[in-house]
């Protein structure tokens, strides 16, 4: 049973309480939610108030500000950094004129203060930097750039520039490589790109040999989960919305089944050669939808039930033009987090299987692919394409069991 009629500072006591205990912000919320249920706080203000205190703050009251009293709620907080989240390109005019009800500077406050978003490169983008670091980057950039100016593809990478320029302002001087611990690292993470861009199917093996060097040395800050390469670390922001988006469709899925209205579509690389291997190699892509799925989509407007598409949020996912054409459609745009192709049926289902099927065949023609291709999917019957459907909670559920992390 839950406490009926908190006061907001009981509430910040419990979150104050829960951070000094060590815990995570994911299960802080799962705290205050279980003790508060529907009267508690929202999943931002929870998270809002972790960064307080673990920054340092000890009270749980407002802070006294002059003016008169803000309209802005934790309801109207959220809504702001949905749309920042569906539509990192918008601008603060846009904002004023989706949420008219509080004033520009209030909405620029929010964005930069409550929400901790920046604008960099027209997109907002969390700010995560003390502003030590934003000195020390932005010194480096600027090295970095004049490097790429001066050098063109023969520049160092960014990361080793500011490896270099950190021990340059550090008074270290040695000009020579020093010694580490391990096999050295031989190549350049260049290579190691190209050699993914040119068979993303590659064992770690089998560019080792290339490469000249140990299985065991790492590149390009990446892992593989589910068959595709992801980054090494989720940030706690992208943490935060996987938990967040997979317990919201759990209690929506509890509350009614919604999986039958799911189209689901994504795209993925067949090479002609085919040999055979365990798993499939990539960065995530900005995929685009077939055109043959495009060709069927107004018929499926016809359908009584209102469709749901799952795809990621890739930038032509969500790109303007995307969006007006899917409302033309009156479909309903299902949340997906980033970087999770462990939930994205596409992916961890429907891939996976082709890539068994295509394993140590070889294509002489696109159209012999093509119809390989064709000739795969039609003999997989309508189960086969719904169990990759219907096994979405259970992945969600992972994932919430997880605090938003990956699953094994």
């Amino acid at each position: 049973m839950s406490i009926q009629s908190p006061a907001k500072c009981e509430i910040r006591s419990v979150i104050c309480y829960l951070v000094w205990k060590g815990k995570t912000p994911v299960k802080v919320y799962n705290e205050v939610k279980t003790a508060y249920g529907d009267k508690g706080m929202n999943r931002t203000s929870v998270f809002k108030w972790c960064r307080e205190f673990k920054n340092g703050r000890t009270s749980v009251h407002d802070d006294q500000r002059s003016g008169r009293p803000s309209i802005l709620t934790d309801d109207i907080v959220e809504k702001i950094e949905n749309a920042l989240r569906d539509d990192r390109r918008l601008t603060v005019d846009e904002l004023s004129a989706m949420f008219p009800q509080i004033s520009r500077s209030l909405l620029h406050e929010t964005i930069t203060e409550t929400l901790g978003y920046r604008k960099l490169s027209a997109r907002w983008v969390p700010k995560q930097l003390t502003d030590q670091h934003k000195l020390n980057r932005k010194s480096a950039a600027e090295a970095h750039r004049i490097l790429v100016q001066t050098y063109a593809d023969n520049a160092l990478s960014d990361t080793t520039c500011r490896d270099w320029f950190r021990r340059f302002k550090n008074n270290d001087f040695e000009l020579e490589d020093k010694e580490r611990s391990g096999a050295p690292k031989k190549f350049e993470d260049k290579e190691l790109e190209q050699l993914l861009d040119e068979d993303p199917s590659q064992t770690l093996s089998e560019l080792g040999k290339i490469l000249q060097v140990d299985e065991s040395t790492k590149g390009l800050g990446m892992i593989q989960k589910q068959g595709h390469w992801v980054p090494y670390e989720l940030k706690p922001r992208d943490v935060e919305r996987r938990f967040g988006t997979c317990e919201l469709l759990l209690q929506r899925q509890r509350r009614k089944d919604f999986l039958h209205r799911i189209v689901t579509g994504d795209e993925n690389w067949i090479h002609y050669d085919n040999p055979k291997r365990r798993k499939s190699w990539g960065k995530p892509g900005h995929a685009s939808t077939s055109r043959a799925l495009k060709e069927k989509r107004p018929l499926y407007a016809q359908r009584h039930d209102k469709v749901i598409l799952l795809h990621d949020n890739a930038r032509p996912h969500v790109a303007k033009p995307v969006k007006t054409y899917l409302e033309t459609l009156k479909w309903e745009v299902l949340p997906h987090p980033p970087y999770s192709p462990d939930i994205a049926p596409s992916n961890f289902h429907l891939f996976r299987s082709m890539a068994h099927g295509l394993a140590d065949r070889r294509f002489h023609s696109y159209e012999e692919a093509q119809k390989w291709i064709d000739s795969w999917i039609a003999s997989k019957d309508m189960s086969f394409f719904r169990r990759g459907i219907h096994v979405l909670p259970e992945r969600w559920e992972k994932v919430v069991s997880s605090d938003g992390q990956y699953f094994k």
